[in-house]
């Protein structure tokens, strides 16, 4: 078994390296505030972040009745954010419909 004096080394290393990484992204936007960058990436990296969920999971579906209940949820999740403009509820909307199709079948 190690040592304590390993054991806390590591634990104090990985705190120190973990309090910096949460702390980085603040001093960055500090730093970047009036960043015409930054401003352009909080405008893309909603879309582009579901883009590639979307794909990861069109990706992951088969042609068969069981897919159902993902496409019911896709479409669920279209539908209500075309209609009502909120992520949030478009999601929750989504999952509880995926949820009680797959349920039902």
């Amino acid at each position: 078994m190690p040592e304590a004096s390993y054991i806390a080394a590591a634990i104090a290393i990985s705190a120190i390296i973990t309090v910096t990484l949460r702390a980085l992204p603040f001093g960055l936007a500090h730093a970047m505030r009036g960043s015409a960058l930054l401003a352009s990436l909080g405008r893309w990296m909603p879309l582009g972040a579901l883009t590639i969920l979307l794909i990861y999971l069109l990706a992951g579906i088969e042609r068969s009745p069981q897919s159902l209940p993902q496409l019911a949820g896709i479409a669920a999740t279209v539908a209500v954010h075309a209609w009502r403009r909120n992520a949030v509820l478009s999601i929750v909307a989504g999952t509880a419909t995926c949820i009680a199709a797959t349920a039902l079948l």
